[in-house]
């Protein structure tokens, strides 16, 4: 009874397929046959009712296959206890917000490959609701989040504050006389991102508690495009302090300073448990972000 024994057979129960499991272990089809026979061999029993399309564990199996499972953490876990003290290498999959991509990223990126230089950094951008449910999939191993202060993040995943992101109420600069509140910025109407913009969902939180409707004139992805229409006159925008001040459009926008709304997210580190020296890693990587972005890091109690 071997190991490799053991994976052939767990994945053939899972896949339900010779074909995608040779496929999956870089082996052939005869190979995993032989495998898997050489397990039941064994141990003595069958382990797969072959009578059935697609393949499937006798009742037996379905033991066998549980009890694999059980090693096959606890091998897992010893490899996580070797490897603690072990440099970080390996892919590290980083998810961002789609606001904080033009800024403060590229350095980052390359800060942590110096640092780290056997960590292999896959980078994705999406809203932040996509990135959450990445990293719950395992689509994603760790990812920047923007969200309010206190945010409870679901059960499993670990989460740093990474320092408080301003948000301000943008329009053109110039005109007539500024509006004051949530309720007088209905006229000029808003230039937002789609749904599923965490900032978007804020500002209709505010306008429905307050009992207002949302005008939306424009809907757009990115933020210069986003900037650019504002600055044009095409409504206000409602987004990260640093974005305005950045923007090569700084000079034809000013911020509205509402009476009533004073929005402030938080950036956030949010991943799994991971071994140890990956989750230094994006520790680094969210350090460095929220460095160039200019945040201050919330004070330690």
């Amino acid at each position: 009874m071997t190991l490799d024994e053991m994976n052939a057979f767990m994945a053939l129960v899972q896949l339900q397929s010779t074909r995608e499991t040779a496929e999956l272990l870089g082996l052939t089809q005869p190979a995993i046959t032989r495998r898997v026979q050489s397990l039941e061999a064994s141990l003595g029993v069958v382990l797969l009712d072959r009578q059935t399309k697609p393949l499937k564990p006798t009742a037996m199996g379905r033991r066998v296959y549980r009890q694999c499972e059980r090693i096959s953490n606890e091998l897992a876990l010893l490899r996580q206890l070797v490897e603690q003290d072990a440099p970080p290498s390996g892919v590290l999959r980083l998810g961002l917000p789609q606001s904080i991509t033009d800024i403060g990223v590229a350095p980052a990126l390359m800060s942590l490959t110096h640092r780290y230089p056997h960590i292999e950094p896959r980078l994705s951008s999406n809203w932040g609701v996509n990135l959450l449910q990445g990293i719950q999939k395992g689509i994603v191993d760790a990812a920047l989040l923007l969200y309010p202060a206190g945010n409870i993040f679901p059960e499993g995943l670990q989460s740093k504050d990474l320092g408080a992101v301003p948000l301000v109420v943008a329009t053109a600069a110039g005109g007539g006389p500024l509006p004051t509140t949530l309720a007088a910025c209905h006229q000029q109407g808003w230039v937002l991102n789609p749904t599923g913009c965490g900032f978007r969902g804020g500002l209709e939180r505010a306008l429905k508690d307050r009992g207002l409707p949302m005008r939306i004139n424009m809907e757009v992805t990115g933020n210069d495009l986003q900037l650019a229409l504002i600055a044009d006159g095409g409504g206000l925008g409602l987004v990260p302090r640093y974005l305005l001040e950045n923007s090569v459009y700084a000079g034809r926008l000013r911020i509205l300073p509402l009476q009533d709304f004073q929005p402030d997210n938080r950036l956030w580190l949010v991943h799994p448990v991971l071994p140890r020296p990956l989750a230094e890693a994006a520790a680094s990587f969210g350090s460095t972000v929220a460095a160039r972005l200019g945040l201050t890091a919330p004070l330690a109690h």
